[in-house]
């Protein structure tokens, strides 16, 4: 009731520009107000010498005032002025605490929001574009020689085409998955999969992409019991373990070994991917997870998706995925020489 009376109100200002003018203007008229309750009741008025003293005083102060008053306002229009043109690092000083103070802190927050989008934005661009610059350019390069002639089309040379085309496939796939997570949870196929099997199909899709790419890494599977079975879904645990299994295989040293075990502990099917890589900070173990991430373990390449899409499957599963203490050099049987990288998935018995 009170705020369709308010719409309904009369704006006798709004033609004016300044709030500075507004408030001047605001102070004037109720000084012309109490002048005119004085004539109408007491039939007196102050001198004309008063009248202009006070109206100096009363404007000076107003403009002071409200200089400090309109300050944050000003600050908002100059830096949403730099936001239409992509700058969004400006931010109002809120020290009051009025409506003006509560209306700079949420456009501070608006602001840095913002940033944060704009940047992981500019982010996933760069980051796409570097992945699929790579399979891309080899494609082109096999094609080339096979239409030159250089080459014959032999299963080697078909082999290597077809692991940039699955390349440039996961990557698509990623970037569906990333629209599935901002849509909602999706539905599971749940059923018995045999946990060798999977880590068996995994394993051998990821060590096709390293040995184009170059990388000397070798992979162990150890699942214990060798029968075990997972209830879960297979195309998103696969896909779980694939993504683990491809940054590990991207950070480990050359010559390494990239472990994979699976063991059942009180009810639960818990995996361990392991790297001899130079690990994640413990400060950075739960950033990782968070999308457009890369960390300390950039130089390996990457989205910056594939631990973010993993987190949200593994959840979907009602499991638990994250960063844990790696093994001892010696513990782990490889030789590298780096702290190493454990990466934990826990899945309940009934998912």
């Amino acid at each position: 009731m009170i705020a369709a009376l308010q719409r309904t109100l009369p704006r006798p200002l709004d033609p004016i520009s300044s709030i500075k003018v507004k408030l001047c203007l605001l102070l004037l008229g109720s000084g012309v107000l109490g002048i005119a309750y004085l004539w109408n009741t007491y039939r007196w008025l102050p001198p004309a010498s008063v009248v202009l003293v006070t109206v100096a005083i009363v404007l000076g102060s107003a403009l002071v005032l409200a200089n400090g008053m309109t300050r944050p306002l000003r600050e908002m229009t100059e830096a949403a002025d730099l936001m239409a043109r992509g700058d969004y690092s400006r931010r109002v000083r809120a020290t009051s605490r009025d409506e003006v103070g509560r209306l700079a802190e949420a456009f501070n927050r608006m602001a840095a929001d913002l940033d944060t989008a704009d940047r992981a934005r500019r982010e996933l661009v760069a980051n796409v574009s570097h992945e699929l610059r790579t399979p891309i350019a080899v494609l082109q390069a096999e094609l080339e020689n096979v239409v030159d002639g250089v080459v014959e089309p032999d299963p080697e040379t078909l082999r290597t085409a077809l692991a940039q085309t699955e390349r440039l496939g996961r990557l698509v796939a990623e970037l569906l998955d990333l629209s599935r997570v901002d849509a909602g949870a999706q539905a599971l196929d749940v059923d018995d999969v045999p946990v060798h099997e999977l880590a068996g199909a995994a394993v051998a899709e990821v060590a096709v992409g390293a040995r184009v790419a170059g990388r000397r890494i070798a992979f162990r599977v150890e699942v214990d019991p060798p029968d075990a079975t997972a209830r879960a879904d297979r195309a998103r645990l696969h896909q779980v373990l694939v993504n683990l299994l491809d940054n590990a295989a991207r950070h480990a040293p050359g010559g390494t070994e990239v472990v994979l075990h699976a063991r059942r502990a009180q009810g639960e099917l818990v995996i361990d991917v392991t790297d001899d890589g130079p690990g994640i900070d413990e400060a950075d173990r739960d950033t990782v997870f968070h999308r457009f991430t890369r960390g300390e373990r950039a130089a390996g390449g990457g989205t910056g998706l594939g631990l973010s899409i993993a987190r949200w499957a593994v959840e979907l599963h009602g499991g638990r995925i994250r960063v844990v203490d790696p093994p001892s050099a010696s513990g782990s049987g490889s030789s590298g020489d780096g702290p190493g990288c454990r990466i934990r998935v826990t899945l309940p018995e009934a998912s």
